[in-house]
């Protein structure tokens, strides 16, 4: 795992700075301290950097990026793993190739040649973000993995593209601006953001499953997205129902142990992440039966008992025979970190677990490791969060008798009131725009559409009236694709939309990916390899969800590796404690506030409006008001501290000022 950045003028005889391209590389050099690398060929107006984290093929003269072709051809720069690479490489290699590393990046170097893009792109399995120049065609691709684990941004300037692997990559680029806008700031308030978007005027994600092409022809840039994969139910009435229930599990079971097979590949050791749910058990549990010496196992322990899972993950270690490190996270952990982490997320957070698994990721680094496997993605294959349960007894068991759905479902409420107001809705919302595409308004996005007004109200008038017409939910309807949609269960489609929203925009961002290389770490969601979730979604809606049972087939599969207590355990949202639940954590906040977010840095800033802001923390204070509006509130309050921060770090600070100064620390100078 690594750092890339780039840049790519329209006029070919314009040089791209090498020191420049050093800088970019060195303010990301969290995710790649181990080594750097840079190439600014003459005449093509292209420059490319790289800051590596040796974790395949450790020889520092092989493994060093940009990575060119022996014909200077093709020039390629890499973030992320593939797997199965040596397969792959040796198939190539009996074909004529010759391979100068034993790096799995410079596959791409030897496939695209010979298929082109889009083939080679059907060869790789993994987590990866690349960039790749073809001098031929004179165009740079911009690709992204299909679920969107690793990040990669762009935008465009005067003199042409600018990408990397984080924000402030771009940033460091001086002619790249930093300025957030009105609808930016309002996502970020509700948390749900549009798929491909940032809170910054002008700078874009490449989407997940995505190929961005920019093309070169006299002096212009044609900049053309094209989608290459995508997560496919069937249609509804296409399910292979004539297998029968062992299949399905069986092949779940067999899909998911190649998978964490492959992410057990490495020249450095590899550990586990480990919590209370099934997902990160059933990782640690065949991870365990594969590997032949003890697995290190690293858990978060919270001071509240009502979100802390560590009594179960540690019957899980034990279970194993792990070897077991359990991080207690305080108040002041937390809340001490935040701004920290706000610098590597780059965007706001609902909840505190974002500096939990930072701090984690830092543990785990100190503790000589970095590469963990983790259990990411299973509940977006299996249906396991409650706001599936609750979109499948609405809309997917119409033969239920209504008796029996009203049971489960105040069941549901009941297990999970802790989430009511995040991770369940506090009340139903319904949007014009999401109920005329998917046919219903998910379950997932309804808490933060519903914060709607709330979001408008904080922020300054002249934002006010810019949105003043604006429907979040019809702006994030347009980004689904229609034919992922058409004619399936509506369970595939609320699993969809959580997909295409929150997985990328959040579970793999400030829960994954940003944290986790925050500390040079890497992250492998092992249910995210695609085969896997080609196979789950195979599986009919009723042995995802059986009955009142989420995530059932997983369970059935994983039947024999995981505890009793385990198995038969409901899906317990995993969240760090709210800061409503704790006086201290709660005079935590109110000392952020206090730095980032009083009128004078409210109004400084300019988005905001601070009365609102005002008006909302004395509500938020009042006894009167029920601990499911106060979780609502929490997220909010988080969201203003976020924006606070995201303005201080990345429009205030001087980013080009600050890479420079980063390469000199480093002692990173072009040249070198």
């Amino acid at each position: 795992m690594c750092g890339i950045a780039g840049v790519f003028h329209r006029d070919p005889n314009e040089p791209v700075s090498a020191q420049l391209l050093v800088n970019m590389a060195a303010i990301q050099s969290h995710r790649g301290p181990d080594n750097f690398g840079y190439e600014n060929p003459s005449q093509l107006g292209l420059g490319f950097s790289h800051a590596r984290l040796s974790i395949i093929d450790l020889n520092e003269d092989r493994g060093r990026q940009p990575l060119v072709s022996r014909d200077k051809n093709y020039y390629l720069v890499h973030n992320g793993e593939f797997y199965d690479f040596q397969k792959l490489r040796a198939s190539l290699t009996a074909t004529g190739s010759e391979f100068i590393s034993k790096s799995d990046s410079e596959i791409i170097l030897h496939l695209y040649p010979r298929y082109g893009i889009e083939k080679t792109l059907e060869y790789l399995r993994g987590e990866f973000a690349f960039s790749l120049y073809d001098k031929t065609e004179d165009c740079m691709y911009l690709v992204r993995d299909r679920f969107g684990v690793k990040p990669l941004y762009w935008t465009e300037t005067k003199s042409g593209v600018v990408f990397g692997s984080e924000l402030k990559v771009l940033f460091a680029h001086p002619q790249v601006k930093r300025e957030m806008t009105a609808q930016g700031v309002y996502h970020q308030l509700i948390q749900v953001m549009v798929p491909g978007s940032t809170a910054f005027k002008g700078i874009y994600q490449v989407p997940p499953g995505h190929i961005v092409k920019i093309k070169r022809n006299n002096a212009k840039l044609t900049i053309t997205p094209q989608k290459y994969w995508d997560i496919d139910f069937p249609v509804a009435g296409d399910y292979v129902n004539h297998h029968d229930e062992n299949y399905y599990i069986e092949g779940v079971k067999e899909q998911l142990l190649q998978a964490v097979q492959l992410r057990l590949q490495a020249d450095v050791p590899v550990g586990c992440y480990l919590s209370g749910g099934i997902d990160s058990c059933s990782i640690l549990g065949l991870s365990a039966a594969i590997r032949q010496d003890p697995v290190k196992a690293f858990t978060i322990g919270f001071d509240n008992t009502d979100y802390d899972e560590t009594s179960i993950a540690r019957e899980m270690a034990g279970a194993t025979q792990a070897e077991q490190l359990i991080l207690p996270v305080t108040a002041g952990d937390l809340y001490e970190n935040f701004s920290r982490t706000m610098w590597h997320t780059e965007r706001t957070i609902y909840n505190t677990l974002a500096v939990a698994k930072l701090l984690m990721s830092q543990t785990v680094h100190e503790n000589g490791y970095k590469v963990v496997l983790t259990g990411e993605g299973s509940d977006e294959l299996f249906a396991g969060y409650p706001a599936f349960r609750k979109d499948m007894f609405l809309y997917g068991m119409e033969d239920l008798p209504a008796t029996l759905r009203s049971e489960w479902q105040a069941s549901l409420e009941a297990s999970n009131k802790l989430f009511r107001g995040a991770m369940l809705p506090r009340e139903e919302f319904d949007s014009t725009a999401m109920d005329s595409k998917v046919g219903f308004t998910p379950s997932c996005l309804q808490n933060w559409l519903h914060c709607h007004e709330s979001a408008i109200n904080l922020l300054t008038p002249e934002w006010q009236s810019e949105l003043s017409d604006y429907d979040a939910g019809a702006a994030i309807a347009d980004t689904l694709d229609n034919h992922q949609l058409e004619g399936r269960h509506p369970l595939d489609k609320a699993q969809y939309v959580w997909i295409k929203t929150m997985l990328e925009g959040q579970i793999l961002t400030w829960g994954g990916d940003r944290v986790d290389m925050a500390n040079s770490m890497e992250a492998r969601p092992a249910f995210l390899d695609h085969h896997l979730a080609k196979f789950a979604t195979q599986v009919p809606p009723q042995l995802r969800i059986n009955g009142s049972t989420e995530k059932y087939v997983l369970r059935e599969a994983m039947k024999g590796l995981l505890p009793k207590s385990l198995y038969e355990r409901q899906k317990f949202a995993f969240m760090a404690p709210p800061a409503h639940t704790d006086p201290v954590k709660w005079d935590h906040v109110k000392t952020l506030i206090s730095e980032v977010a009083d009128e004078k840095s409210i109004t400084e800033a300019g988005y905001l409006d601070y009365s609102a802001f005002k008006s909302l923390l004395e509500t938020h204070e009042d006894p009167s008001v029920d601990s499911e509006m106060k979780v609502q509130h929490d997220a909010i309050i988080n969201h203003v501290l976020g924006v606070q921060y995201l303005h201080n770090h990345f429009v205030k600070q001087d980013i080009p000022k600050l890479a420079e100064q980063k390469a000199n620390e480093l002692s990173w100078k072009a040249g070198q």
